[in-house]
């Protein structure tokens, strides 16, 4: 490949630790502060400029973040120090690729080492390839970005709406019923995929595989072919504010036994339980200290009001559209998911060429 440059990676770009910021020495702000896991606060100082590039050396390893904007890096964090003349976002999609997690088990303690990572041999290319390479990721991560900010917009609606008929107007003379008596369980259905047999489903059609919180992978199988919704059965199973971690699957997918899987009854419509359970505390259900769990008995004994059906069919009826949007919005945003997916390794080795 004409013009790259094949080097250690340590020769391109120079990784540093973060920096400690215990919380009460933390005075808000509007500075993203960045963990291994992501953005996890805002302070009022920074560390670094923007545009920069951040990764995990302890906790969560492997995931890659970039900061438009001044950030602070924490303790558990690698970020990039030094581009050295590298265009910034191009090196963000390239440490994508790097399988981080061969840099943690070299360390005696668990957790990445800069200095392994820097020994990597990689190529490069020059500079005018690496921007016109991150243009074309960059074009399809905002296209993913505003459809999410789309279906964000039309969820947020149909959520007013339900809150509105049947929270802040809810009758006191409602029958309390249970989440068993309006949906079925799938979970018997559910089949584990394993590392090895992921690795081997790579071309052809590709489908969603999830776990109990996000799409894990696009592969060629399926096990369900429908809507249905996924709520998280062990491991990440509630947000910070006890509401459960849910997922609007639809058309072919892959589901693993960390999520259950679940379908209303007539005449409640999927979306109608997505929006009811969206909102509901789910922290009396939850057992685990160590690893949160749902098990399915307690998940049907969950309180659920039964609703007035002609309410039920009239919010069904109103949000059917809204729905087929969402769903559209989703169905597009992934497919632009797997051409990224494609599209990066070949784009970072330079089997597949652009013009700059």
């Amino acid at each position: 490949m004409s013009g790259w440059n094949a080097t250690t990676l340590g020769t391109l770009i120079n990784l540093k630790r973060g920096y400690d910021l215990p919380s009460q020495s933390r005075i808000f702000g509007d500075i993203p502060i960045y963990s291994s896991s992501g953005v996890s606060g805002y302070h009022r100082a920074k560390m670094c400029d923007g545009p920069g590039v951040i990764t995990g050396r302890y906790g969560t390893i492997g995931q890659i973040f970039f900061s438009k904007s001044p950030y602070w890096p924490l303790n558990t964090t690698l970020y990039v120090q030094d581009f050295r003349g590298n265009d910034e976002l191009f090196v963000y999609y390239f440490l994508k690729l790097l399988d981080w997690e061969k840099y943690s088990d070299k360390s005696a303690v668990p957790g990445v080492n800069r200095n392994d990572v820097h020994q990597e041999n990689v190529v490069f290319p020059p500079l005018p390839e690496q921007k016109a390479i991150a243009a074309v990721l960059s074009s399809l991560d905002d296209k993913i970005d505003l459809l999410h900010r789309q279906n964000t917009t039309l969820e947020a609606m149909a959520e007013t709406l339900f809150r509105q008929w049947f929270v802040v107007e809810a009758k006191d003379d409602w029958e309390a019923t249970t989440l068993g008596d309006v949906i079925e369980i799938f979970d018997g259905q559910r089949v584990p995929l394993s590392n090895v047999e992921r690795d081997k489903k790579k071309d052809g059609v590709l489908y969603p595989y999830y776990g109990a919180a996000q799409i894990m992978d696009y592969i060629n199988d399926y096990i369900f072919d429908g809507e249905y919704i996924l709520l998280g059965e062990d491991g990440t199973v509630r947000t910070e504010e006890g509401y459960p971690v849910l997922q609007y699957a639809t058309g072919k997918f892959w589901v693993n036994n960390h999520a259950h899987v679940l379908r209303s009854k007539e005449p409640y419509s999927n979306f109608f339980l997505w929006n009811y359970l969206s909102k509901k505390n789910i922290d009396e259900i939850v057992t685990g200290a160590v690893q949160p769990k749902i098990n399915q008995g307690n998940l049907k004994s969950l309180g659920f009001p039964h609703f007035p059906e002609n309410l039920v069919n009239e919010f069904n009826n109103r949000t059917q559209p809204i729905l087929n949007k969402i769903q559209h919005n989703k169905a597009h945003e992934n497919q632009l998911k797997k051409l990224r997916e494609t599209l990066l390794p070949k784009l970072m080795s330079g089997e597949v060429r652009v013009r700059f």
